[in-house]
């Protein structure tokens, strides 16, 4: 099948086909005489396996691992399971991450409901203290 039909079969542009061929997770098809590009029909499920497992949180680079090992035997699947426990460890610190950012930005936001003589924005305190030195050179700042 040409790429637009791959393309559409698969939910992706032809673009991200030519960017997953880039990154080694789609071989690179034979041309047919005429130029265009022959995909095999398993391509279709070579590319949901990439976009699924991009909805999963996996990297390019840990979907490229994982695609070497959905051909293999039980051992692989040991190998998906670390690979996939150290992806959940890697989720859950950004998440706790994100978490004090949201936690933070909330606290800037009460601070700015608060009437103008009454304020005192922390974040732009706390940046601007960061840069003051005192005479002798040193940082004024926490």
């Amino acid at each position: 099948m040409r790429s637009t039909e791959l393309a559409t079969r698969a939910g992706v542009s032809v673009q991200t086909l030519r960017y997953y061929e880039r990154r080694g997770l789609l071989a690179p098809p034979p041309r047919l005489p005429s130029g265009y590009r022959a995909y095999p029909a398993d391509a279709v499920a070579a590319v949901r396996f990439v976009k699924r497992a991009q909805q999963h949180g996996f990297t390019l680079e840990e979907i490229g691992e994982l695609l070497d090992l959905a051909d293999g035997g039980p051992d692989d699947c040991n190998a998906a399971r670390e690979l996939a426990e150290r992806r959940m460890t890697q989720l859950a610190q950004r998440i706790a991450d994100l978490q004090r950012m949201q936690l933070s930005l909330a606290e800037l936001v009460t601070t700015c409901e608060l009437p103008r003589r009454d304020r005192r924005c922390p974040l732009l305190h706390i940046l601007h203290e960061e840069g003051v030195t005192d005479e002798t050179g040193n940082s004024a700042g926490p």
